[in-house]
């Protein structure tokens, strides 16, 4: 078994598991190397203590599934059969005493149908023994990020070039997402946002029509998955001569931005990240215009643990990545954020975005 695998088995005996069952495709592909979106088929991971892993996937992807899992055990199933017999048969009739399944990806329906075929006296969740190993990275994951994270910083500048007179924030985003795929990404890692003017005010604004123009803040806010990790950075620039007070609200964030990725060491508070960053924006009289956390974890996920709110009291260790993204957004003038992806090292905090940060002027 890979390294995951007997990580896994080992907190199945620490947190008093018989069996577990893991449904997630990214979990599947995270324990085993096999990537896939099943639809509505049944793609499961088992693992019995004490015996081989199995993996049950649709016999659509029984050669790809060959070619690329760790796991040697391969059980299939057609369309026309029940994929809940192969589980049961694994048990050889006798139920486990405590079946672990991911609570937040297991519907209800499923449940009925594994509890069914495999009575269990109890099901535990273990949503929070993958989210621990998941937190901390390892080298070849941290590469992959590095790559995705490489890949949107290309698509931002070669995207660049594209603002021109007339141009609206929707077609721009036209043009990053082939942009994505012309680099080599696998596709966004979420809806590409490109946000102009008094729209940048909107946290979670999205593109439309609206033509960019001179004196217009133009935020970006953007990611491309990778090898199956994601990246997320988000930038703002200025088109043309824009307004002291913008330029005041950019240093803001700015100074913020670095005052996070600053905070973010290892033994520290995942609370204290947002509270360094905030404190820069309350002290320059902006505290209620930053209405949202500082950050969130990254990495198969977009979003993912953990979430960097002022009461998380949840400690930082060396391994975790996760965003930066301080913001002033004021009504009817508009909205500065500014991104980064921060990697955790024993030698302190590693941005694994690197694109320029200092105000730039963007001429139509």
């Amino acid at each position: 078994m890979n390294d995951a695998l007997v990580s896994l088995e080992q907190g199945m005996a620490g947190n008093g598991l018989d069996a577990l069952l893991v449904t997630d495709p990214k979990h599947v592909y995270y324990l085993t190397g096999f990537a896939s979106n099943p639809h509505e088929r049944f793609l499961g991971l088992l693992l019995i203590r004490g015996e081989e892993p199995v993996l049950i996937v649709p016999a659509l992807d029984s050669e790809a599934a060959h070619a690329a899992s760790s796991v040697q055990t391969i059980l299939t199933h057609s369309d026309t059969d029940n994929p809940y017999e192969l589980l049961q048969s694994r048990f050889g009739g006798t139920a486990p005493g405590t079946l672990g399944i991911e609570k937040e990806h297991f519907s209800v329906s499923r449940y009925e149908l594994l509890s069914e075929a495999v009575p269990a006296g109890s099901f535990s969740d273990i949503g929070p023994l993958l989210r621990a190993m998941r937190a901390r990275k390892t080298p070849e994951e941290i590469s992959r990020m590095k790559h995705a994270a490489e890949l949107i910083e290309e698509v931002l500048r070669r995207g660049l070039s594209h603002i021109k007179n007339g141009v609206t924030e929707i077609e721009l985003v036209a043009e990053l997402e082939y942009l994505m795929k012309k680099v080599g990404a696998s596709g966004p890692s979420f809806d590409t946002m490109v946000l102009s003017g008094p729209n940048t005010a909107l946290p979670h604004g999205v593109p439309g029509e609206r033509i960019i123009q001179p004196g217009d803040l133009l935020m970006f806010d953007m990611g491309v998955y990778a090898a199956g990790y994601a990246s997320d950075i988000t930038r703002t620039f200025a088109v043309g001569e824009i307004d002291s007070k913008l330029v005041e609200i950019y240093n803001t964030v700015l100074a913020a931005n670095m005052a996070g990725i600053a905070a973010s060491t290892a033994g520290a508070t995942f609370g204290s990240v947002d509270k360094a960053a905030r404190d820069v924006i309350e002290a320059a009289g902006y505290g209620e215009y930053f209405m949202h956390r500082v950050g969130h974890g990254l990495g198969m996920d977009t979003h993912e643990y953990p979430s960097l709110h002022g009461l998380n009291t949840d400690i930082i260790e060396n391994g975790n990545v996760f965003t930066v993204e301080p913001g002033i957004y004021v009504p009817g003038l508009g909205g500065v954020r500014i991104e980064d992806d921060v990697f955790i090292t024993a030698e302190g905090p590693v941005t694994l975005t690197s694109f320029p940060k200092e105000l730039t002027v963007l001429h139509l």
